[in-house]
């Protein structure tokens, strides 16, 4: 076990040296940072001095010691809009996409695991012609569009729900369910393929003719093998909603990760795009780690590889 937690760590580290290589390149490629900093309105004298003041004069090699020296120290820079610290920034964002992911993910669990499960011992009968249906159709319609749709109804025509906001839990109450109704497709028709195969190996055909309980054949044995496909995706899509789900903030207007990466992005505020792809890079490895671990845990076999 601890060479197999030892190489998937230097796999992550090596992952992430690489997209803070990418980054850095990708963001001094895009043009001249000097003149984005100061305007298309300044001067030759101010493209220069602003040069020299932010260490846009040296090689881009020294440029990317620096900037990754003290990334690992947690300082990320200043903002160019704002004039806020990047990480301050950052942090002062994230509790409302953390909230609003662990919630959407959640619930996608909870609806499309069983739903999987139970669509995959009937193949072919009403709840499994019901739960692939209600596959198509998430895997069909846009977060937005759901989005649009739930405000209609709970929050202009019943007036059940905000719009927008963070005051209250209720104001996450919309934004969870229009992404979780993105996420379950993928989950439940994982689910349903993984628990089908696995109810035709040996070892189920074994605990049945043990007499062991439909619950426990189904859930001890079964699901157990069946999940771990769907563990690593639903880590990928929780990198994803961490990452900041920008399309469903928007609508909603909630102030997290996924508009602060949006702005940025508008006003070419570099210093926040670079640290907001680390840090969301940096997630997505982590997250894939836990998930591996896991299923790990949950399959020897995969220690042993």
């Amino acid at each position: 076990m601890f060479r197999f937690l030892l190489t998937k760590l230097v796999e992550a580290a090596l992952v992430c040296f690489a997209v803070s290589v990418i980054t850095f390149a990708l963001v001094h490629w895009t043009g001249d940072l000097a003149v984005s900093i100061g305007g298309m309105d300044a001067s030759a004298e101010d493209i220069a001095r602003l040069r020299n003041v932010y260490g846009l004069d040296r090689s881009v090699f020294a440029q990317y010691a620096d900037w990754a020296g003290r990334a690992l120290q947690g300082d990320f820079g200043t903002s160019f809009f704002s004039k806020e610290d990047v990480l301050t920034l950052i942090l002062s964002r994230l509790p409302v996409t953390v909230t609003l992911a662990f919630l959407s993910l959640g619930l996608a669990l909870v609806i499309a695991v069983p739903l999987g499960v139970y669509a995959a011992t009937r193949p072919g009968a009403r709840i499994d012609r019901v739960a692939l249906s209600m596959a198509v159709l998430g895997q069909a319609m846009p977060a937005y569009w759901s989005a649009l749709l739930l405000i209609l109804l709970f929050s202009v025509h019943l007036q059940l729900l905000p719009i927008s906001g963070t005051e209250t839990w209720q104001s996450f109450v919309l934004p969870a369910i229009a992404l979780a109704w993105y996420l379950m497709p993928v989950l439940m028709r994982l689910t349903r393929a993984g628990m089908i195969d696995v109810l035709k190996a040996d070892y189920v055909r074994t605990a049945r003719a043990k007499g062991l309980s439909r619950r426990t054949v189904l859930f001890k044995h079964a699901l157990r093998n069946a999940i771990m496909p769907v563990v690593a995706v639903a880590a990928v899509q929780l990198g994803f909603l961490l990452g900041g789900s920008i399309v469903v903030e928007s609508v909603f207007a909630l102030n997290g990760v996924g508009l602060l990466a949006w702005n940025a992005i508008q006003r070419s505020d570099f210093p926040v795009v670079q640290a907001l792809v680390l840090v969301i890079a940096i997630v997505f490895v982590l997250l894939n780690f836990l998930a591996e671990c896991l299923n790990a845990l949950i399959d020897p076999r995969i220690r042993a590889a």
